[in-house]
């Protein structure tokens, strides 16, 4: 870990499978607190972060203090003291290490890095209460386009919002494109109209620029979409003045049809300007925190203001799996909200309803994502501080929606699990529940899917899918034996490789065991997956399957299936879990059949990879057209030389078509 300046940099991090210089570690593979506790003395009095792990290496919790010695003996006190979330937490971790930093600032950095990558089950974890749309202008592709896009952000796309509705975005973009005439089509309508040579409508009615068509160049339209950012962005004065001045030149010019144009798109732009609320006098940029909280949950709300008008609004829902106080909260809210931010996200001011217990450090770390000074301060009077209440207002009405849907949720995914732990005669709880199932077509392009559930909810990151190799035909309890006997091989392969911080390589995936396995299906699939387990060794894994003709759960080398009720709050889980794993499974199979099924002349003629074949069908845009070039014109295209050419040329010329004759005449018919 070096510190270069105002950013700090870490060359040997923990993604690298190791644990970095300064770190120690106690293991003794036991879930008792007083087996692993460090040794007195051993705990470094300096900033740091830590993890804690289980049994199985997995990192269970990640945490920062400013001093590492008097946080972890907090954690091995009497853990009747500990509150009771730390309490588990400590329990069930078998290990604890750490890393010695410099300042709080390298602490919050490597804490994100750290909890980002292992995804600790024990800390606080964020979830959208709803996905929030964001117009968005993708500028990593050579037209820009401006969308409606959910979820994660990607590189190389602007980003504005987020807004409550779709909806608010498309009536702002329709009278936004009137001055702005970006375009907003998809890759496949766009490529259609090049070849044609005729844009769509939006190209006739003046709200896209057409570059399909060569109406303006790559370099002019990426030039119309900075100006639509720039507008986006806050930046609406000066465009206005620019139209305005243009409409007394034509006015003056007496280019009266001119001028009416420009003084539409003037009116285009006002209305979408009215569309967003001022709360804040002009210039100020902030984003505004409000939240409300119980004993097991809280809500966040954040309203992004830009040049004094709300841009957008985005919630928050929280598990509070650790006891925080407030001020830790809103510490942890603000990391994990700019944690991943480019500098045009984070705002010069972020007003919070309280303020963090480390707020310079968090200031500190800010200014370097954002390049220049951040300030972290609690409103106390004046619109500020009216607009934080306005949007508490709102963070306490999501909760109680929250709260009116998920009032059943909670209690019933632990009646849920109760029920099956009952059920099928389970020694613990099935607080990871992982399901199998084969998905074909007539025996072709067999495979196979693993969903993962823990705690009654789907954990999309550890899904993993299989492709069958060693069975031919409809054979599913073959394919079944292969699939268990894979995954539980990894486990074990994985289980006795050195812990994660002294191996080299990747996270381990497959370490992790469930407490059962479910297979989609009767008898005979329970049974293979029990040979399978049962040949590797694998004792501590419970195994049911469910049967979908009558909703039976099978047990191994039980005669007699469990009858679950059909209202019991446990089969509803077992069925949610396998269909999740069908859908997988069928997912994977069409993928797998629809490119098995996609061949291409192009396939067979020799020296030609990948990629100069994507080359060719960009450029003449069909097989049919390349197929009537001639090999002067091939060689055009970039990485074909004039021998390849002539190679591709002949080669589609011995697999043309035969023409279509006309049995009625024996004439050949013109295609």
């Amino acid at each position: 870990m070096t510190d270069s300046g105002d950013r700090i940099q870490f060359r040997d991090g923990p993604r690298s499978g190791r644990a970095p210089a300064g770190a120690a570690s106690y293991d003794v593979g036991m879930a008792d607190p007083a087996l692993y506790r460090p040794a007195p003395g051993t705990i470094p009095d300096q900033p740091g972060v830590y993890r804690f792990r289980d049994k199985t290496g997995r990192v269970i919790y990640v945490g920062k203090a400013k001093s590492l010695r008097s946080r972890l003996s907090s954690y091995f006190q009497d853990v009747r003291n500990l509150h009771q979330r730390t309490r588990t937490m400590v329990e069930t971790g078998a290990s604890v290490d750490w890393t010695v930093v410099t300042t709080e600032v390298e602490a919050l950095q490597l804490e994100y890095s750290w909890i980002k990558e292992y995804d600790p089950r024990f800390n606080v974890r964020y979830r959208d209460d709803k996905s929030y749309p964001s117009l968005a202008i993708t500028f990593s592709e050579g037209y820009p386009r401006a969308m409606v896009m959910r979820g994660p952000k990607k590189k190389g796309v602007r980003y504005f919002g987020p807004y409550a509705h779709a909806w608010a975005i498309r009536e702002t973009l329709d009278l936004l494109l009137r001055v702005f005439p970006v375009r907003t089509c998809s890759n496949g309508v766009f490529k259609r109209a090049s070849q044609v040579g005729r844009p769509c409508l939006l190209g006739y009615i003046g709200k896209c620029s057409a570059p399909c068509v060569g109406r303006v160049t790559a370099d002019e339209h990426r030039e119309i979409a900075e100006q639509l950012c720039d507008f986006l962005s806050g930046q609406t004065a000066k465009h206005l003045k620019r139209l305005e001045r243009d409409m007394a030149e034509a006015a003056g010019n007496l280019e009266f049809e001119q001028a009416a144009r420009l003084r539409d798109d003037i009116g285009a732009l006002r209305r979408a300007i009215e569309k967003q609320a001022v709360v804040l006098p002009s210039g100020v940029d902030a984003d505004v925190v409000g939240y409300v909280e119980d004993g097991l949950e809280a809500a966040f709300q954040v309203f992004h203001v830009r040049d004094g008008r709300v841009r957008g609004q985005r919630g928050w829902v929280v598990d509070k799996v650790e006891d925080l106080d407030p001020p830790a909260l809103v510490s942890s809210f603000v990391e994990q909200l700019y944690g991943a931010a480019s500098p045009d996200d984070v705002p010069r001011e972020v007003l919070v309803p309280v303020l963090p217990p480390n707020d310079d450090a968090l200031a500190e770390w800010l200014c370097g994502i954002r390049g220049s000074r951040v300030a972290i301060r609690v409103p106390e009077r004046g619109d500020k501080r009216s607009l934080q209440e306005t949007v508490t207002r709102n963070a306490q009405q999501a909760f109680q929606l929250h709260k009116l849907r998920r009032a059943g949720d909670l209690s019933a995914r632990s009646k849920a699990l109760g029920e099956i732990q009952e059920s099928l005669g389970l020694p613990e709880a099935p607080l990871r529940i992982e399901c199998f199932d084969i998905s074909n077509l007539q025996g072709t392009s067999v495979v196979g899917s693993m969903v993962v559930f823990e705690d009654g909810l789907a954990r999309k990151a550890e899904y993993r899918r299989f492709a069958i190799k060693h069975v031919e035909g409809q054979d599913d309890t073959a394919a079944m034996f292969e699939v268990i006997s894979r995954r539980f091989a990894r486990y074990a392969e994985e289980r006795d490789a050195p812990p994660p911080d002294e191996a080299e390589g990747e996270r381990r995936r497959f370490a992790y065991p469930p407490n059962l396995v479910v297979v989609d299906g009767g008898p005979p699939q329970v049974a293979a997956a029990a040979r399978a387990m049962d040949e590797l060794g694998v004792v501590d894994v419970s195994l049911c399957g469910l049967a979908k003709r009558l909703e039976e759960v099978w047990l191994p080398g039980e005669s007699e299936p469990v009858i679950m009720p059909r209202t019991s709050e446990g089969l509803y889980l077992l069925q949610r879990v396998r269909d999740e794993a069908h859908r997988f499974a069928i997912a994977y199979h069409r993928q797998k059949r629809s490119k098995s099924m996609t061949t291409s002349a192009l396939d067979n003629v020799p020296g030609l990879g990948e990629t100069r074949r994507k080359a060719l069908l960009k450029h003449f845009g069909s097989v049919k057209r390349l197929r009537a070039a001639t090999p002067e014109e091939i060689a055009t295209v970039p990485g074909i030389g004039k021998k390849t050419a002539v190679t591709i040329a002949a080669a589609l010329a011995a697999t043309s078509p035969a023409p279509a004759v006309n049995p009625a005449t024996g004439e050949i018919v013109e295609s």
